[in-house]
């Protein structure tokens, strides 16, 4: 196992800066999700601890040991990525083989480790057929027992479930959870499905715009975002932000007042975006009015659209079965103690003065 630090870490191609004083801690055994939209430079931040990229400035290191410098092959790393890179006029057991025929491991060595690679994936039926006799999710499974056999300190997985279907994507988390729980080892993950992020990762550092927005445990990112960019890009839906004024402990929106425990906020009076999940937003009590713009039946539960007396636009989360139709006028309530405030800016810092997410231990699969 190895930690891997990355200390105001900047790249740029030409004039344009991809990366920005980003600075990364990953513990020793951690599994660790880059999550952002595209364009925010997760993925160069994986070349760059791969060696594929070198940074413009800043600092990486790996097991305590500086690499912005070294080689690909010399830091003791193995990549997964997205296309799988199989080559496919080998078998799948020479495929797995193939890093260790290339370093000069001997045969009975390399029969030995790609044995057990396929026994820990369930790979054994499959060794002697070649990479197009395979489904996506097999495929994925021998570009992980490739990478496994190398036995490295720290695993890096680009976007490895990307092209599989739904029902894939579900059963291999389970699987890629499950391996790590086994191996241990350090595993850095980049995806742009926070679903893969929340379920998978021990934290999850939250991408934006070359920048690091949050770098925290799925519960903290999800409950206590950092600024008004991670609570609309973390949750589905996503989080209602009402732009509105503080005045007092009362938030006011046009005609809509929502009272407030004052001593639950760092705010001063005046401009600012009230935030509140869908599920914290209860149909049938309350004193704010709103009308039904659209119902969706997920199955468990509806997703309701819904339209204040001034036009803004609010999702509800409730239980299935309730009988709820468009253009119907309900009241609305919301829990008082899952409102956020967060300053107006586009990137806000959230205000409220809950305990500091960072000392949230790291969770056990």
């Amino acid at each position: 196992m190895a930690d891997v630090t990355l200390k105001n870490v900047r790249k740029s191609f030409g004039t344009f800066t991809a990366l920005e004083n980003l600075d990364i801690e990953i513990r020793s055994g951690e599994f660790v999700a880059l999550l952002g939209p595209s364009g925010c430079g997760k993925s160069t931040t994986l070349r760059m601890l791969a060696g594929l990229e070198f940074p413009s400035a800043g600092e990486i290191s790996i097991d305590g040991r500086v690499v912005n410098d070294v080689a690909p092959g010399k830091r003791d790393i193995a990549m997964v990525f997205q296309s799988y890179a199989l080559y496919p006029h080998m078998t799948v057991g020479q495929n797995i083989a193939y890093p260790l025929r290339k370093r000069g491991v001997p045969k009975d060595e390399r029969a030995a480790a790609v044995q057990k690679a396929a026994e820990l994936l369930q790979l054994e039926p499959l060794l002697d057929r070649k990479p197009a006799q395979l489904s996506g999710g097999q495929q994925q499974r021998v570009a992980l027992g490739r990478a496994l056999v190398r036995e490295p300190k720290v695993f890096l997985l680009d976007e490895p479930l990307s092209n599989l279907d739904a029902k894939l994507r579900s059963y291999m988390r389970a699987e890629l959870i499950e391996l790590h729980r086994r191996l241990g080892k350090t595993m850095v993950y980049v995806t742009h499905d926070q679903l893969e992020a929340m379920t998978m990762a021990d934290r999850i550092a939250v991408m934006h715009g070359g920048r690091l927005q949050q770098f925290d445990t799925p519960d903290a990112v999800y409950n206590r975002p950092a600024n008004r960019f991670v609570a609309s890009f973390i949750g589905t839906p996503s989080m209602n932000q009402i732009e509105g004024t503080l005045a007092g402990d009362t938030f006011t929106r046009g005609a809509m007042t929502v009272p407030l425990d004052r001593a639950r906020f760092a705010a001063e009076d005046g401009p600012c975006v009230m935030g509140v999940r869908p599920e914290a937003v209860t149909i049938g009590t309350g004193h704010v009015a709103a009308t039904i713009r659209l119902v969706e039946n997920t199955g468990h539960e509806l997703i309701v659209s819904l339209a204040l007396e001034d036009g803004t636009r609010l999702l509800s989360r409730v239980e299935a079965g309730r009988r709820l139709s468009i253009g119907q006028t309900v009241q609305i309530t919301f829990e008082p103690d899952a409102i956020h405030l967060f300053a107006p800016e586009d990137d806000g810092a959230r205000l409220n003065t809950d305990e500091d997410a960072s000392v949230i231990p790291m969770r056990s699969h």
